[in-house]
């Protein structure tokens, strides 16, 4: 794969005026987004805001990196900034089929930070919530406070995989093996047993079988000295490269990006807790000087539409003010 954080201009530009490179690079940090859709293994956008030019067969929103646990700056209060998220999500015109978190419940997984965003998501008027752990919420005793809560119908260490509306979803665990002072970062691992099961898991999927992978590091290298990237990820994407329509959704780097290689998409997800500085600006963590009332700005959701028999996944993501 290559390392790139941009699709080629060809595909970044309409004929609508818009400077998509310009718009991409800004919606990190602003309440702003584009309504992405792949048809026939070509992406496509439209501005947020526009109506969907056919009824979605389901939808679905995504969250990640809630982080209960953290109360410094720039966000004292991450309950208060997940509950506004919930709202958001119960406010959607039409209520999502599920709600996907990749990861980083906690901050430092502990207990009573797992019932604090147990008791938060209760609050989802979805039909379900359904979750990938991220690193932070691996406690040292086999992940056993995350798998208590939100594990028990899953394998290994939290993988999983399901079938809804012919849509196929398979949620991976890459941070088990992650280790921060390996030299790389702390890349991402999804593992040999993770990996065969993974080929057992779709080999009766014919190709022409939408497929949602999603996990909580990314499965495409966005900056492997800060370990925003899965070493393996590759072995996986050659598993499932043969779907006509392959969308990898993440969270993890804690702002909006993505890449389109093929028929795959990869997006990346705001935090609902706080921001991080682009790649290779700064240092990994969070953004501790943002400017006062700017918090919101740099968090939100995403909103994912799929229409059955178009092989189209329309994301919108949302920031919370």
């Amino acid at each position: 794969m290559q390392d790139e954080n941009r699709m080629p201009r060809q595909e970044l530009s309409s004929d609508d005026g818009i400077d998509r490179r310009g718009m991409l690079q800004c919606m990190a940090w602003v309440g702003t987004g584009l309504v992405w859709g792949m048809t026939g293994g070509m992406a496509t956008s439209r501005l947020f805001g526009q109506a969907p030019a056919a009824k979605p067969t389901f939808t679905f929103a995504q969250i990640s990196d809630s982080h209960l646990g953290f109360a410094r700056d720039p966000n004292k209060d991450v309950a208060a900034t997940l509950q506004k998220t919930i709202a958001r999500i119960n406010a959607l015109p039409e209520p999502p089929d599920f709600v996907l978190h990749t990861g980083d419940l906690t901050h430092l997984a502990k207990p009573e930070e797992f019932d604090a965003v147990s008791e938060l998501l209760k609050e989802v008027k979805a039909g379900k919530v359904l979750y990938v752990p991220g690193e932070h919420d691996f406690d040292g005793d086999g992940n056993k406070e995350y798998l208590k809560r939100f594990g028990k119908a899953t394998k290994g260490t939290g993988w999983y995989s399901f079938d809804h509306k012919g849509c196929h979803f398979i949620g991976l665990v890459n941070v088990a093996n992650a280790k921060s002072g390996s030299g790389d970062g702390g890349l991402g691992v999804i593992g040999k047993d993770q990996l065969q099961w993974l080929e057992k898991d779709v080999a009766g999927l014919k190709d022409s079988n939408p497929v949602v992978l999603f996990a909580h590091v990314p499965l495409w290298m966005v900056y492997e000295k800060w370990g925003w990237g899965t070493r393996d990820a590759e072995q996986a994407l050659k598993t499932l490269k043969r779907f006509g329509s392959l969308t990898v959704l993440n969270g993890h780097i804690h702002q909006v990006m993505k890449k389109v290689e093929g028929n795959v998409t990869f997006h990346t997800a705001r935090s609902t807790a706080f921001p991080q500085s682009e790649p290779g600006k700064g240092s990994p963590g969070p953004i501790r000087d943002l400017p006062a009332g700017k918090l919101k700005a740099a968090l939100g959701l995403s909103a994912v539409s799929y229409t059955e028999n178009r092989g189209s996944l329309a994301i919108v993501d949302s920031a919370l003010e």
